[in-house]
């Protein structure tokens, strides 16, 4: 799904300029200051937060810093046959290195070459540094290091993420080739991308608003444990004393706040609106926005909306691919979840930590009982298991029961002439 950018926004009016040596603390406190005005003392912590800057010159070191040529070994010359993804700010491709000591088995990892025709991609890849190189969390994509040079090529940005093998939430959501994810991975996958949100917005010294979730963010590992990738929208929380901060609307259509996009005014509760989207996808199996559908069904939360969790009818919005296999009382209690997320008055949205709580008691719900039943085949099963003079039988069901006996009938005058066909038969032999 493609982002959308500043209308107002023009590469011509703005240089390229060469990548920072990010351990030059002048450089780095440079464009720190041009892009939020300081140190940002952030809601979610308590007195005296450090900035991102400060924080990242203390965890920089950890991070690899890979030369051109090695990245370039790395995905045998960026091979398209390794490509692995593509977005709005260049190719993801698929490589393996040696260890930092060059001992033991080579590494394999996820380089992603960042388009170099304007400053917008810059800023992405050194937002991407600076936020990934400062977060430490089990449900975040690690960054293992990046490479930055100004050399004959041109100006090239590159990052070295972790590999992750299973691909994103949306391939296995949407794409009909793989197989449909169970209804208990669904519930692991979506908790453990709330626990990420949860880290930044609540847990950093610096809150942390990722402005980008959707389900093509969240990477899965090889046992399918969900990680937030794709940083480079991240922003600073508000400063202390401030309820928002003021930024051009960027993102992907379909996932921002409804506030975000009239007013440019960031907050945590616009990644709230994000992952109640995202909560439905899973729900559903269907995207945000889907231009091949009818016209009534082309955006998600409108088609939603025309089955209340509370209706009889709720079970229609469930993807399909699961068939009856998940719990329908856990489907409504994530549906309700979604709604708060979805408030229209971001006030009234739920924390991230909140969310998480409530994802695990779904979980718990789902886990205790078997998978349920749509309403319709619970009346089914009511029906069946009450006494015959207290079934209400519709006209049609009547027809159908009529038309079943005499099948019956049939069947059974049908046995009885073989029956005697072959009785004269072995009469007729001896």
């Amino acid at each position: 799904m493609k982002c959308f950018y500043p209308i107002k926004f023009s590469y011509k009016c703005r240089k390229l300029r060469s990548a920072p040596n990010l351990n030059n603390k002048s450089n780095l406190s440079n464009f720190h200051n041009s892009n939020t005005s300081g140190t940002v003392k952030s809601s979610a912590s308590g007195a005296s937060p450090r900035s991102i800057r400060e924080l990242y010159e203390e965890k920089a070191q950890h991070l690899r810093v890979f030369s051109f040529a090695e990245l370039r070994n790395a995905t045998n010359g960026f091979n398209k046959l390794l490509k692995i993804g593509e977005g709005g700010f260049g190719s993801v491709y698929k490589g393996s290195v040696m260890t930092l000591g060059g001992q033991g088995d080579r590494i394999v990892i996820a380089v992603k070459k960042l388009n170099n025709s304007g400053w917008q991609g810059h800023k992405q890849w050194l937002a991407e540094v600076q936020f990934l190189g400062i977060v430490e969390h089990p449900n975040l994509v690690k960054l293992i290091g990046y490479c930055g040079v100004d050399g004959e090529r041109g100006i090239q940005r590159l990052l070295v993420y972790e590999y992750m093998p299973n691909r994103s939430l949306e391939d296995h959501l949407f794409n009909r080739v793989l197989p449909p994810l169970p209804w208990n991975t669904r519930l692991r996958i979506i908790l453990g991308a709330a626990q990420g949100l949860a880290y930044l917005h609540e847990e950093l010294e610096v809150q942390v608003i990722y402005r980008d979730f959707k389900s093509s963010n969240v990477l899965l590992d090889e046992d399918f444990k969900p990680k937030l990738s794709d940083f480079g929208l991240a922003r600073e929380g508000p400063t202390e004393g401030q309820t928002h901060v003021s930024t051009a609307v960027v993102g992907t259509k379909g996932y921002a706040a409804p506030e975000y996009l009239e007013t440019g005014h960031l907050t945590a509760e616009s990644d709230v609106w994000s992952f109640g989207i995202v909560l439905y996808e899973i729900l559903t199996g269907r995207r945000s926005l889907e231009i091949n559908r009818p016209r009534t069904e082309q955006k998600l939360l409108d088609w939603v909306k025309r089955f209340p969790v509370e209706n009889k009818r709720f079970s229609m919005i469930m993807d399909p691919r699961l068939g009856n296999r998940y719990s329908f009382t856990a489907a409504q209690n994530m549906a309700k979840l979604a709604d708060k997320c979805l408030s229209k008055n971001r006030r009234e949205r739920p924390k991230m930590s909140e969310v998480v709580e409530s994802l695990k008691q779904a979980i718990q719900v789902s886990e205790e009982g078997s998978p349920s039943k749509s309403p319709a085949r619970e009346q089914i099963d009511t029906i069946s298991n009450e006494e015959p003079d207290q079934v209400h039988v519709s006209k049609s069901a009547e027809r159908r029961m009529t038309h079943l006996a005499k099948l019956r009938e049939n069947a059974s005058a049908i046995g009885k002439r073989r029956f005697f066909m072959m009785q004269r038969a072995q009469e007729t032999n001896s």
